[in-house]
């Protein structure tokens, strides 16, 4: 899992450690993420929406896809299908992905990168991988996150945004254990590159057997914490969570994450994603590839998408469409 790594950590800025007047916030669920398959038949670990988290305003859905080593001719994507009403964030720790959308956007993303889609108003994409990859196999780990759009900014224009990971924030813990790379919103003061419409926190910890991570954490935002490999305790209980789990956290003004000192994992760190953000508090009702507020508005993107108004796939594309998540 290397994603951006450093050579000296300690000479990185440090994040603030929660001063005394701060309080811890509880975990008030820890979740256990369930396979499925998703696009063209790749397994995904997914922690929400489940029967255990429906909701996590203000986000939609995670997925977790890998890590795996594809055998030849084995990978599969995601391929063309429509999407209107949230963002689709897509961060890779190995491998790659290919991404095209019918509004111009899109390119190669490997460790480290991150490609951040806003449906908007509605688009076309699909995502690959590579030819490479299909032909030889190996590698392939990324994650991708779904962030919900307020009605005012269910309709907005489609963007694209490629996030290097050279252009990540990188920021160390207080005590030097852990490093932590800031993809969008603010963690600790220290804001990343994302652009959001959705004000949001997201970010990609890696903490060494033994550390532990603080951070402020906004009163106004959700907290969670989902694990990508290894195992550790998650707040001032410290409740243990491994590979594969959320734990979503209740109110407070900071969060704190700390590593066993022994990891069973093959990595050697307990790999984390911090996340959470304002929620939007609007009914939200979804039909696939679309989050809308009503059953009206998921009517009329079917009608939309099916009369070709969010867009056309480009001509050396071709090669039919469906709705798919």
């Amino acid at each position: 899992m290397p994603a951006i790594a450093v050579d000296n950590i300690l000479v990185l800025p440090r994040l603030p450690r929660p001063d005394e007047t701060m309080r811890e916030r509880p975990v008030r669920q820890v979740v256990t993420a369930q396979k499925q398959r998703e696009g063209a038949g790749f397994e995904v670990t997914r922690p929400f929406p489940s029967m255990d988290l429906r909701t996590a305003d203000p986000f939609i859905l995670l997925d977790q896809m890998g890590p795996v080593t594809y055998e030849p001719h084995e990978a599969k994507g995601a391929p063309w299908h429509p999407h209107r009403g949230f963002e689709t964030v897509t961060y890779m720790l190995d491998g790659t992905m290919v991404h095209h959308d019918s509004n111009g956007g899109g390119g190669v993303i490997s460790e480290g990168d991150t490609q951040w889609m806003t449906a908007g108003s509605g688009i076309l994409h699909d995502e690959v991988p590579p030819e490479e990859l299909v032909v030889t196999g190996g590698l392939f780990h990324g994650v991708q996150l779904w962030v919900n759009l307020p009605r005012a900014m269910k309709f907005a224009a489609p963007r694209y945004q490629d996030l290097r990971g050279s252009e990540l924030t990188l920021v160390s813990s207080h005590d030097g254990g852990a490093l932590v790379r800031v993809i969008a919103g603010e963690t600790g003061g220290f804001a990343g590159p994302g652009s959001t419409y959705t004000p949001i926190a997201y970010a990609h910890a890696s903490i060494a057997p033994g550390g532990r991570l603080e951070t402020p954490w906004p009163q106004r935002f959700s907290a969670m914490v989902y694990v990508l490999a290894g195992n550790g305790t998650v707040g001032a209980e410290r409740r243990p969570v491994q590979a594969g789990q959320l734990a979503v956290f209740g109110p407070g003004d900071s969060i704190s994450v700390e590593a066993d000192s022994t990891q069973h994992g093959h990595q050697g760190d307990l790999e984390v994603l911090l996340l959470g953000g304002q929620p939007i508090q609007e009914p939200v009702v979804q039909y696939g590839p679309f989050v809308m507020n009503s059953r009206a508005e998921i009517i009329q993107a079917i009608e939309d998408f099916q009369a070709g108004r969010m867009g056309n796939i480009p001509a050396e594309h071709l090669s039919g469409t469906r709705p798919t998540s």
